[in-house]
């Protein structure tokens, strides 16, 4: 584990969560930006292991639709690009 989702698997074992869940939530929190949503949740109060394993899937399936987003939104500018080639 890196950077972020150390601090996560830490913050996750000092709450009291069993060191294998733990560290199959951090497994799944592959980057900053997830592993940091993830933080911010784990920090509050403490949550049972199936509102932790919600809260990762809903972080995945957040992090799913935005990427699906910008990818849209590039190919939408690209075909803009080529209309405007087109039509000059």
């Amino acid at each position: 584990m890196k950077g972020k989702r150390e601090i996560l698997y830490g913050l996750m074992l000092r709450k009291g969560y069993p060191e294998e869940f733990s560290r199959l939530i951090c497994s799944e929190m592959d980057t900053d930006f997830t592993a940091e949503r993830m933080i911010s949740y784990i920090s509050g109060n403490k949550h049972s292991l199936e509102d932790v394993a919600d809260e990762m899937l809903a972080i995945k399936d957040f992090r799913d639709r935005l990427m699906d987003k910008h990818i849209s939104e590039h190919a939408q500018a690209s075909i803009n690009i080529l209309y405007r080639d087109i039509n000059e």
